[in-house]
């Protein structure tokens, strides 16, 4: 088969590895802010496959995070969501189409992609351990480690802490392992612990059918909808956007992929973006990236091909089309703190990049960047970072 499509067990495990990046806040947008299920699996789906087969390597897909986060703290409506995709969309396209990203991308130093790539990657080592503990913002929201288990301790300690312990311990054992690869064999202990732990809510409400997605499900957004998400959830997106799901994605898959990767440039991955974002806003999903953590979790758990991408792709599409707005049902069996194992492995995954900084400027820049997005958000410290670099080159300054 050619090295392009495989289709084998660490292959299906590579494909899992962004879960607990895409399941927390995709579902959150769905109870919180009432995105629907059917048009947000199914894009995502079409977008895995779609963007695998176009760039010929594992492609992450993940929300976009500030957006999806800022909308899921307060509550946003969906027309406002649907917005900002479509702004997203817009504004994507023409930074990629007029080459205005490949300009920036000039004055992007290394030093900068690998002070985002840590920043990114300890920031999902965080989340992940959140999940465990039940810090995350569906554990707060419903005040419960696992909010879809029977049994939300042992004792005096959380079941997500276990759980967390014992996955951990187990994927550390099966990291490199090919005949048992560690993200398939979690998330399978996973399931079946939800089906034997969990609540098992709406599973007995499945009926198997054809479900379809339908256009603009909220209508068209108003202009008081455009406006408000300019400014409260495109603005604040657009520099991590350009920062992470484009320039440290496309570095780190050169990194992984080499020759195989030369179809992921800067301006083919705003395009990519702005595509996703224009299908999923139509069909009432959420605005879709690429992202470097993604790649990361994807490679770490065995992705090397465009199979992984296809494998999960028709995963999402299936729930979609069979089980619609149901579909939630069968992603709560599995607990939220082995989605924080996977975040946990790939976010370190991300941050080890940093291995081949080895000037003390370089490695100021990027701890300097983490500094600031531990302190405040990623944006920000990638404009900082990509000022000091400049500022710091000249040979008056030294580390």
């Amino acid at each position: 088969m050619h090295r392009n499509y495989r289709f084998n067990r660490l292959e299906i495990a590579g494909s899992l590895g962004d879960l607990g990046t895409l399941l927390p806040l995709a579902i959150g947008m769905i109870l919180i802010n009432g995105l629907q299920p059917t048009g947000l699996f199914i894009t995502v789906g079409i977008y895995y496959i779609l963007a695998g087969v176009y760039f010929g390597v594992p492609v992450p897909v993940q929300p976009m995070k500030v957006i999806g986060s800022y909308a899921i703290a307060t509550g946003l409506t969906a027309t406002q969501i649907t917005a900002s995709g479509y702004l997203m969309g817009l504004i994507l396209l023409i930074i990629g189409a007029t080459g205005t990203i490949s300009l920036i991308g000039r004055y992007i130093p290394r030093s900068v992609i690998r002070g985002v790539q840590l920043s990114t990657g300890v920031l999902l080592m965080v989340q992940g351990v959140k999940m465990m503990l039940g810090a995350s913002t569906i554990q707060k929201i419903h005040q419960m480690a696992e909010p879809n288990f029977t049994i939300q301790s042992i004792g005096p300690v959380p079941i997500g802490i276990l759980i967390g312990i014992a996955g951990g311990l187990l994927t550390l054992v099966l990291l490199d392992n090919r005949k048992f690869p560690a993200g398939l064999v979690v998330v399978i202990a996973g399931l079946a612990l939800g089906v034997i732990l969990g609540t098992r809510e709406g599973l007995e409400q499945i009926r198997l059918g054809l479900t379809f997605p339908t256009l603009l499900p909220f209508g068209w957004p108003t202009t008081a909808d455009f406006t408000f998400a300019l400014f409260a959830l495109v603005l604040p997106q657009i520099p991590m956007t350009l920062g992470n799901a484009v320039v440290a994605y496309s570095d780190l898959s050169h990194d992984y992929f080499k020759e195989r990767s030369v179809k992921v440039t800067y301006k083919a991955a705003c395009l990519s973006m702005a595509c996703a974002s224009f299908l999923s806003s139509t069909f009432g999903g959420m605005p879709l990236c690429h992202g470097a953590g993604g790649l990361a979790a994807h490679y770490r758990f065995g992705a090397r091909s465009v199979g992984s991408n296809i494998i999960i792709g028709v995963v999402f599409i299936a729930m979609a089309v069979f089980l619609g707005n149901q579909a939630l049902a069968v992603i709560n069996l599995l607990p939220l703190a082995v989605l924080g194992i996977l975040l946990l492995f790939a976010g370190s995954q991300l941050g080890l990049t940093i291995l081949d900084l080895n000037t003390r400027k370089d490695l100021f820049v990027c701890l300097m960047i983490l500094g600031i997005t531990l302190a405040y958000n990623l944006a920000v410290g990638f404009i900082a970072g990509v000022a000091v670099a400049h500022i710091i080159k000249r040979d008056r300054f030294s580390m």
